[in-house]
């Protein structure tokens, strides 16, 4: 008798597409954000980047490609690499703006939200490298599924 995980399997295939192009849809919009309103990023940059500007200029094409390589099957694997390359770059303006109250301002959040954001940062690298791969462990997926609807409602609401 097959498993439910094995039954279920056809159906996590296709929410595991839904969640590749909902997130490749968010970094493109996030992304492109990076161009036209650079001061919120420029403001969470932490200070010992050099070229803070661009900086997020770079970062801001890296999310736009990883999040178009994410919409497509053919190219999904190398769009969660490159998104979990990019939130680690990105992670240190996140743990800057829990510290930096002029930052807080910019962002137009308090140092509560900021701590808020940090641990999404979890989810987020472990469903990008869900898509990096072909297979993960039953537990990754299930940790990938069962967090994937909070962490895209939280980002949707900011």
């Amino acid at each position: 008798m097959r498993s439910l995980y094995e039954k279920l399997s056809k159906y996590i295939h296709y929410y595991k597409s839904i969640a590749a192009i909902t997130l490749g849809l968010m970094y493109i919009v996030v992304g492109i954000k990076h161009f036209t309103d650079p001061e919120i990023f420029v403001a969470i940059t932490p200070p010992f980047i050099y070229f803070r500007e661009a900086a997020v200029y770079f970062t801001g094409l890296i999310e736009i490609v990883g999040g178009a390589l994410l919409l497509t099957n053919k190219y999904r694997k190398k769009g969660g690499a490159l998104v979990i390359i990019l939130l680690l770059l990105v992670f240190p303006a996140n743990i800057y703006l829990v510290f930096s109250e002029e930052a807080q301002t910019v962002f137009q959040g308090t140092r509560a939200d900021a701590l808020i954001r940090i641990p999404f940062q979890i989810p987020l690298i472990f469903i990008a490298y869900w898509h990096s791969k072909e297979k993960v462990s039953k537990w990754v997926e299930l940790f990938c599924i069962l967090s994937f609807p909070p962490t895209i409602i939280y980002f949707l609401t900011l």
